[in-house]
This record gives C-alpha cells, structure tokens and sequence, in this order.
C-alpha cells in the first residue's frame, strides 16, 4: 500500500519538473522557427494521441469505432463545428453497432 504513495510523489515529481524546468533553463525568447513551430503543434498531438485509442476502446466493436471515426474526420473535414462532429459521429457508431447487432 505504502508503494503507490512513493508513485503518486515520483510522478508529482516529474510532473513538476517539466512544468519549471523551462522556465528556469530558458531565460530569453525562443527564435528558432523549428522550434517555435514544434512547440506550437504540441498541444494538438497531446490531445491526438490521448483520444485516438480511447476512440478505439469505447465501442463495443473496432468496426463501428473505425465507421464513427471516420465519420468524425469526414465532417471536420467539411469544417463542421464540434458539436456537430460529436454528435454525428456518435449516431454513426450507434446506427452500425445497431445494424451489426441485427445481423
């Protein structure tokens, strides 16, 4: 039991270390472009990364997950608004997990 409070702290640890390290190591303002361009892209591929699989997960099939997440990319892709995509791409896997249930 006592470990998984040695875990929480190395994590908190960790987790504080990438937050000041930045701040304390980098005094001046960032001009590399590559850089500036990385660092800018980072909050997308976070969040990519963490919704991607669970999109997987949360079904009861991978084949409605992949129709629902397909759906959801056709439609951002016609610039549709969050709220739209959501919603649709939900139904989407609902519809198929209902007609893969009947068959």
């Amino acid at each position: 039991m006592h470990s998984y409070w040695i875990y929480l702290a190395v994590m908190a640890g960790i987790t504080y270390l990438i937050r000041m390290l930045p701040l304390v190591l980098i005094k001046k303002k960032i001009q590399n472009r590559f850089i500036i361009s990385f660092l800018y892209y980072i909050p997308y591929t976070v969040l990519a990364v963490m919704t991607v699989p669970a999109i997987f997960y949360s079904t009861s099939s991978p084949v409605s997950a992949a129709i629902g997440f397909s759906a959801a990319v056709a439609l951002a892709l016609r610039g549709k608004s969050l709220l739209t995509v959501a919603a649709l791409s939900c139904a989407v896997v609902f519809c198929t997990e209902w007609i893969m249930r009947m068959i």
